[in-house]
């Protein structure tokens, strides 16, 4: 900001009170800030990314873009669709009415069982770093606010409230903090969010590290917000925390104003506080008189195509024998198998997740790819052990006629204090204009058109003690209690409880659900989360597998969709196996013996155990690809698009292999003793072979690598060298290649990973053109931490290659 605006700011926190300053500290609500209308000070309106922007209320009358995930956002290893992707998101915020984007989440996949990859990007922090960069930098750019997260260590979910990451100086600098550190340095992030956990022994909201090297070495003048509920204590006014949320209480407030009047708190860590809240407000124009730095500015990029083309660029490609791409013109016959082609996951479980205006299914994107050819599907065996929710066209709102649910809060005294008219039976509260603080109980009726007659299982996942009646007659009763500690958990996968209910195909039941609300934690009191769908029944999997084999023997291709279900791959609990869930496998293995030209799309977030994959014509992985991702699976089937996508991280063959797979706590620490050794590094010092190895992505076209040319000396002080790689596309087709640059040194004194990512470069060429490309390197791959970045003079090897098990091209480079 300039001088004259920083001088604005000191006058406006000059003549607040002291209760004002304190006041301003801790949130107005769940989702913004307090205003001060004397001073001109107007809220800041925070909303859950990172790959979508849900708003102020989780509702599905308001819905969202659903991008890709940020796994698949990393593996297209492309800053320019980082960027895109920022914009987006900045588009959608301008349209909902949010100053605040809460990511992007940068934490580290330290180990492939953390339970929410699928929100971060990598194992490799400068990977990361980079394209968290650019996905803040085209947030800002629009005027929106962006807030990398999660400051630091929160890398899984067991016990994420209470436990400490115990880890070196060196590791933290080289590995962990690398990513933030270019959010700050380079994109000039707005905010930062600390984390819940403790990193050796401090919690994140009174840690140090707030401090040095957030603020004191990469000059951050934003505002650290706490992750909601993660800021407890009155002594974390102490620290570089600033912001609490949500409000509108908090452990600041009126005992903050006596510690000061007391003396225990200098004022003067009060007024730096509410400088960088009012330095915030001004440039996201939320205070009168201070001239935007930024002005808002509305994104050119259209979201929907965006969405589709995004899930195309990381989508990879593992395995391929010469069956894609495919003609649709010589495809006569197309069997679809598996319940995430009709029912994909396009995002994780969780606070990122949003509500699409629709989704386009693997099997719709299918249909529409093989427009000439005839579709078959076959669910096969079970997958999702969960809820099913409710088909809106089930539903009726016996109020309005309408599709859906009618809803009614009701205080203690059993007056109705509001109603709502919803078009799902997936309910969430999660701020917005719901009394639910006042309320007592909470009424949900619909008329419900049962696809099938006999018994089914209604299920009901909430907290409090619920009822369910049909047709005026009571079905049971239950007293749900959460399981574990974690509140956001069980706010968003509060248990499950089933009631059985006998109905008539095609025969309306009038169902009415009244919970006797529970009082929720602190925090949380404006939160709640109710859902009603239905739990499988049992299904014999060795018949819907032998049905789908049958169907597989007649058809010209098979795709097979397998993945995650809803139990795995959520906020607020890690995997304790990589395999996928129900008999997935066996479903693959039969097709691929009955049929070669099998195709296994594979629908998660984080790395899975896939051991049919020699045995499949192809396994093309699309994570969770947002709500186009069967539009660009059958754009990618056909060649119309490319596999662009390279793995962000290690995919194992076995889980005995993985370095680190086990993620529980031992006396409340998680020990880091891998050091520097994180993701690619630890499976080369362990000398280990993966499945497939970090960086690997095949494509429809062939490439080669021609000549690597590096300065051979550099100077530390110079900052920044570059390196140049030519390439050739050697195929019938235009692609995209991502050119991978790695730092090693084989005679050191220093413990260094076997080799480590030192930078990146997408290029794309059309059939036989050449093409360079042109990466800089940060000296400081070279350097490592001592108490400070220290140089080891001498030669370092730089290899190129497709990935970090592929690296042909080799340059020696001498650091003075």
């Amino acid at each position: 900001m300039t001088k004259g605006s920083s001088m604005n700011l000191h006058r406006l926190c000059a003549g607040l009170t002291l209760a004002e300053k304190v006041s301003l500290l801790t949130g107005r609500d769940f989702w913004s800030t307090r205003e001060l209308a004397r001073i001109g000070l107007r809220p800041i309106v925070f909303s859950d990314g990172p790959s979508g922007i849900r708003g102020q209320a989780w509702d599905e009358r308001d819905p969202s873009v659903n991008l890709p995930s940020a796994s698949a956002l990393a593996a297209s290893w492309d800053r320019d669709v980082a960027g895109a992707y920022g914009a987006v998101l900045a588009g959608e915020a301008q349209r909902k009415g949010v100053d605040v984007v809460l990511g992007p989440t940068i934490n580290m996949h330290r180990t492939p069982g953390g339970g929410r990859h699928f929100e971060a990007f990598s194992e490799d922090p400068v990977l990361t770093a980079e394209l968290a960069a650019a996905y803040t930098e085209g947030i800002q750019r629009h005027g929106i606010g962006a807030t990398p997260k999660h400051y630091l260590c929160n890398d899984f979910e067991t016990e994420r409230y209470t436990v400490d990451v115990r880890v070196s100086e060196r590791a933290l600098r080289e590995v962990y903090l690398l990513a933030f550190e270019k959010a700050v340095t380079g994109a000039r992030a707005w905010l930062v969010m600390s984390a819940y956990n403790a990193v050796n022994g401090a919690t994140s909201s009174e840690n140090p590290l707030l401090e040095t090297p957030l603020n004191d070495e990469w000059g951050f003048d934003g505002v650290v917000v706490g992750d909601w509920t993660g800021v407890r204590s009155l002594n974390s006014a102490r620290y570089a925390q600033d912001l609490v949320m949500p409000g509108p209480e908090g452990p600041w407030g009126e005992a903050l104003v006596k510690a000061v009047e007391a003396g225990e708190i200098d004022e003067a860590v009060i007024d730096r506080k509410v400088l960088r809240l009012l330095r915030l407000a001004a440039r996201l124009g939320k205070l009168d008189g201070s001239p935007l730095t930024v002005p808002r500015t509305t994104p050119d990029v259209d979201p929907v195509r965006f969405a589709r083309e995004a899930a195309a660029e990381g989508a990879v490609l593992l395995e391929n024998r010469g069956l894609l791409p495919i003609d649709p013109s010589g495809v006569r016959r197309v069997l679809v198998v598996g319940h995430g082609a009709a029912h994909p996951r396009t995002q994780g479980g969780g606070s990122a997740t949003v509500v699409p205006a629709h989704v386009v299914t693997p099997l719709d994107g299918i249909r529409a790819a093989f427009p000439a050819a005839q579709v078959a599907y076959r669910p096969g065996p079970l997958v999702e052990n969960g809820l099913a929710y409710l088909a809106p066209g089930r539903m009726t709102n016996p109020s309005t006629g309408e599709p859906g649910a009618h809803v009614r809060f009701l205080d203690s005294e059993g007056e109705v204090i509001h109603t709502e008219e919803r078009r799902s039976s997936d309910l969430v509260w999660f701020g917005g204009d719901a009394p639910i603080e006042r309320a007592a109980t909470l009424e949900v009726s619909t008329r419900y058109l049962p696809e099938t007659g006999g018994e089914i299982r209604l299920g009901v996942s909430t907290l409090g003690l619920l009822q369910v009646t049909a047709d005026g007659h009571v079905v049971g009763e239950r007293h749900i209690e959460p399981v574990g500690t974690d509140l956001g958990a069980a706010l968003l996968a509060a248990p499950v409880e089933a009631f059985p209910l006998a109905v008539h195909q095609d025969r309306p039941v009038e169902l009415k659900l009244t919970l006797v609300l529970r009082r929720a934690d602190a925090g949380l009191r404006n939160a709640l989360g109710f859902r009603i769908g239905l739990l499988p029944p049992e299904i014999d999997d060795e018949r819907l597998i032998a049905d789908s084999v049958a169907a597989a023997r007649d058809a010209d291709l098979v795709v097979v969709v397998v993945g995650s279900n809803k139990e795995l791959e959520a906020e607020g609990e890690d995997r304790h196996t990589l395999a996928l869930p129900g008999r997935q496998d066996d479903l693959v293995a039969a097709l691929a013996q009955a049929n070669p030209a099998t195709v296994a799309v594979v629908n998660c977030g984080a790395p899975m155990l896939l051991p049919w994959a020699s045995d499949v014509g192809a396994v093309l992985q699309v994570w969770f690809g947002g709500q186009e991702i069967g539009a660009a699976v059958g754009d990618l089937l056909t060649g119309a698009a490319e596999p662009g996508g390279r793995l962000p991280t290690t995919w194992p063959a076995d889980e005995a292999q993985v370095p680190i797979l086990r993620i529980e706590p031992v006396a409340g620490q998680v020990h880091y003793d891998e050091g520097i050794h994180v993701g690619y590094r630890n499976w080369l010092r362990l000398g280990r072979t993966p499945a497939y190895p970090f960086g690997h992505g095949l494509g429809y076209t062939t490439w080669t690598l021609e000549d690597l040319r590096a300065p051979a000396t550099v100077d530390p002080a110079c900052g920044v060298f570059t390196v140049r790689v030519r390439v050739r596309n050697t195929g019938d087709r235009a692609g995209k290649q991502v050119i991978q640059l790695y730092g090693a040194r084989a005679e050191t004194a220093i413990d260094r990973p076997v080799t480590w990512l030192a930078g990146f470069a997408t290029v794309r060429l059309a059939a036989g053109a050449t093409g360079e490309a042109e990466l800089d390197i940060p000296v400081r791959t070279f350097a490592h931490w001592a108490g400070g970045w220290a140089y080891e003079p001498g030669d370092f090897t730089l290899t190129a290659g497709f990935s970090s098990a592929h690296r042909p091209l080799t340059a020696t480079v001498r650091v003075e």
